[in-house]
Parts: C-alpha cells; sequence; structure tokens
C-alpha cells in the first residue's frame, strides 16, 4: 500500500468536522451512568450500531453479571493490530444543579460542546470511529487491523473486566494497546502514560450495641464511632507511613530511566497547589520527590466516615454503628487482594477483629509499560512529532484504570496517549463537562497519522 497523503486527510477532516461533531453529540446524548445502571444496555447497543455503519464488524459479548462489552474488529492490508480500548460508561450527574445545561442535551456555546461524557470518554469514541470512516472514505484498507473494546464500568472500576479479558484472551490479542486518550496540557505539550495505580476500595464497619443510646452512657458503654477511628488510625502513622504490616514489600521502585523521565519534565506543583488552594504538599515535597510520591507512592486515603447524629443543632447520642469508606492506590507490584488480606491481618492482630470488611468495591491492580518499550517510544516520538513541542512522559497516572488486564493478561504494551477530545479545564467528573470544539479535529488527525505509521513498528 502507498504511503497515504496526510494532508488530504487532513483537509478531510477539517471539511467533516461537523459530522464528528454530530456522531459525539448523538453519543452524549443517550445516558449511560454505570453507578446508577443507568442506560448501559442501550448506549452498548448504540454503539455497536455505529460501528456497523462506520464498516467495522461489531458484536456485544457479555460479562458475568456486568454490563456487555462492545467489540468491534476490521481487518487491514498489514500484518500489524492495534487495539484500542474505550469505555461507553459516564459518571453521575449531582449535582444537577449546577449544570449551565441539561447535561444528556448536548450545548454548544462559545467554541465548546457542553454534556456529560463529551470529554470523557465519548469523545475518545467519536474522534475513533471518525478516523475509520475518513481513512476508509479516502483510500479504503486500513494498513494496520483495528480491534476496539468499550466497556461500560470504568467509572464503577471496572469490577468485570479483568475476567472478560481473561476469557476472551485469544479473540483480543494485538501488537499494542491504546487506552482512552488525553489533549494537549495547559504547557501545550502532549502527553504520554505507561502505567496506572491499582486500587482497592472497600468498607469497614463496627457495631458496638444493638441501638445507639443516650450519650450519658458514654461513661461506661462502648462507641463505634471512637472504635472505628482508633481502627482507622492504627492503618497509618502521623509520619504517612503505613502502617499494616508487610504492605510494601512488594513495591517496584522507579528505575534509572524512569527517573531521569520524571526529572526533565516541565513543572506543575505550582500550578496543582493552586488547583487544590493549599500553599504547601505534605511534607513540604516539592520538584522530584513530589513528582516521585505522587507517580509512585501507595496510598491509604478515608473517603468518608458514617456515624451518629450529623444533622442540624445537636443530639446527645452514643452512637452503636459507625462505617467508613477506604481507599488504597497500589503501584507495581503490588497486588489488591494480598493487600486485601494483609488488611484483615493487621486489625485481627492490633485488637480490631470486630471491625469487619462489609464490601470490596473495587480490586484493580496496578500494570506499567517499560518506557524502553518500542511502542512507548514510537508514541513519544509520534506525539511531538505532530505537536510540535516534547512529549511529557509519565511513567504511570496518580489515579487508576484497567490497565493491568491489558499488560497482565494480553502481555502488550499500552499506553495513555496523546489524541482525545479533553483538555485540562474539561471538568471531567463534574457539573459543566465539556471540550473544546476544535480539539475533536486535532484528535482525529492524531489517529489517522497513528494508523498510517503503526504498521511500520518493530516490535519487541
Amino acid at each position: 500500500m502507498s504511503a497515504p497523503d496526510m494532508g488530504q486527510l487532513y483537509r478531510q477532516v477539517d471539511q467533516h468536522e461537523e459530522r464528528a461533531l454530530q456522531l459525539l453529540e448523538e453519543l452524549a446524548t443517550q445516558p449511560s451512568i454505570s453507578a446508577e445502571n443507568l442506560g448501559l444496555d442501550e448506549m452498548a447497543e448504540l454503539c455497536r450500531q455505529k460501528m456497523e455503519e462506520y464498516g467495522i464488524e461489531a458484536r456485544l459479548l457479555p460479562t458475568d453479571g456486568g454490563p456487555p462489552v462492545v467489540y468491534g474488529e476490521i481487518k487491514g492490508a498489514g500484518d500489524k493490530t492495534l487495539l484500542l480500548y474505550n469505555h461507553y460508561d459516564v459518571q453521575p450527574v449531582d449535582p444537577l444543579e449546577l449544570w449551565e445545561s441539561p447535561p444528556f442535551e448536548p450545548s454548544r456555546r462559545d467554541g465548546k460542546l457542553y454534556a456529560r461524557g463529551v470529554a470523557d470518554d465519548k469523545g475518545d469514541i467519536a474522534i475513533r470511529l471518525e478516523a475509520v470512516r475518513l481513512w476508509k472514505e479516502l483510500y479504503g484498507d486500513l494498513p494496520i487491523t483495528l480491534k476496539f473494546i468499550f466497556e461500560g464500568e470504568e467509572e464503577s472500576g471496572s469490577p468485570h473486566f479483568y475476567r472478560f479479558v481473561e476469557q476472551n484472551k485469544d479473540l483480543l490479542q494485538a501488537d499494542a494497546c491504546m487506552m482512552e486518550a488525553g489533549g494537549l496540557r495547559s504547557d501545550g505539550h502532549p502527553s504520554l502514560t505507561p502505567g496506572v495505580k491499582g486500587m482497592l476500595n472497600l468498607q469497614l464497619s463496627v457495631r458496638t450495641a444493638r441501638n445507639d443510646a443516650h450519650s450519658a452512657m458514654a461513661a461506661v458503654a462502648p462507641s463505634a464511632a471512637w472504635r472505628l477511628l482508633w481502627a482507622l488510625n492504627s492503618l497509618k502513622g502521623p509520619d504517612g507511613r503505613i502502617q499494616i504490616a508487610g504492605f510494601y514489600d512488594n513495591v517496584r521502585e522507579l528505575n534509572d530511566l524512569e527517573r531521569t523521565v520524571i526529572e526533565s519534565n516541565p513543572s506543575t506543583e505550582d500550578a496543582v497547589r493552586s488547583a487544590l488552594g493549599i500553599d504547601t504538599f505534605l511534607d513540604n515535597l516539592s520538584g522530584y520527590a513530589w513528582q516521585e510520591r505522587l507517580y509512585n507512592g501507595p496510598t491509604c486515603n478515608i473517603e468518608g466516615f458514617l456515624t451518629g447524629y450529623t444533622g442540624s443543632g445537636y443530639k446527645t447520642v452514643l452512637p452503636a454503628v459507625a462505617s467508613a469508606k477506604v481507599d488504597f492506590r497500589l503501584v507495581p507490584n503490588q497486588k489488591p487482594l494480598d493487600i486485601l488480606e494483609k488488611l484483615r491481618l493487621h486489625l485481627d492482630a492490633h485488637g480490631f477483629a470486630d471491625v469487619g470488611i462489609d464490601e470490596v468495591y473495587g480490586a484493580e491492580g496496578p500494570a506499567r509499560t517499560p518506557l524502553d518499550d518500542p511502542f512507548i517510544q514510537f508514541l513519544d516520538a509520534l506525539s511531538a512529532e505532530f505537536v510540535g513541542k516534547s512529549t511529557v512522559v509519565v511513567p504511570n497516572n496518580a489515579g487508576t484504570a484497567p490497565m493491568d488486564a491489558f499488560v497482565e493478561v494480553l502481555k502488550i504494551p499500552t499506553a495513555f496517549t496523546f489524541g482525545g477530545s479533553g483538555y485540562d479545564g474539561s471538568q471531567i467528573h463534574a457539573p459543566n463537562e465539556h471540550i473544546r470544539i476544535p480539539d475533536l479535529a486535532t484528535g482525529i488527525k492524531f489517529m489517522l497519522l497513528v494508523f498510517s505509521r503503526f504498521g511500520e513498528l518493530t516490535l519487541g
């Protein structure tokens, strides 16, 4: 196949910007909130239909108890296969009163498109589907085979996804995987992230009496609130170190290349402190130490604490029940279920056998593709070429996504990369989520460049 005329392709993107925008508006009109089990089947079917319209063979595949995964495939002329991951579910819209337009009625204002999911992650779906359609219209066959996988529970911790990938390992085999994509950083540089932290999310609870009592009984009767506070206090010391025995045993330290890359990245700490409204980070961290902690520091966090009376005024009550939601962010090579077992052993050993682990909401493993992997180097160079500025590479995201299914099960290099619909100010997960409309065309152009170059890559 002769080399495509990228200028011609890019001109076609600009000419069909409205078509891509209308596709995204259609996707964003369909509610698909996994936390509320709202509209997931309908959204999955809509994605399947759109794939078929664009010449991609598509079907819905079941998961063990979750919404379906949308799988699509389009054969290419070459021998390389690229797997593209996205999710069709979105975050809840609360607080609804803060939206300036209804969250599932896309609204164009001041060069931006507002709706839940336009940045995270339906904009990326529209980008990738439109890139396929444009290539086919101009050149017919793609130079590479593409496999699409859209899941419906990413915003709820992907509880069924790892098992799904295990069950469909042969179907999903590819040379590499691109996760959902991001836009330019606020400094104009593209970003590349070949790793994520893992997550263990759970609820702890304790009951100390049959029912709440008058607070006068606090002189002689146990308090569930204090009991759970003491248990939580045992998990983490004043120095910030997590006290669970063996918690740090498997932590993989950053290697020399990862440290060098972090040290070379432009600093964002002032912007982050400003956004958080704080003067200093914990332990007065700054520079390399701040980034190392952010990217490769495991955490133990209390999300929320519920007990007793929290209404207006006061109520002299001795709580009989207390519960807390806790999450752990984990780094390679920590395993969520291993940490869960160690947590239980810790509570028992410290006299808190009565504190129960009520429910495990999510258990996703960490993952990291080496920075010197040819696929990561390919994306690094391609992003810099396309944008005209160096790529900011971060060894792994401080957050979590189901990357471990691809890295650990399929054994393929995987990364979050440039080429998405959103930007730093898109307000994902918040009211008034939006994209800058021109960024949609930019993402499509980058995906077309990936299609044209990926087949030339020599993988390890």
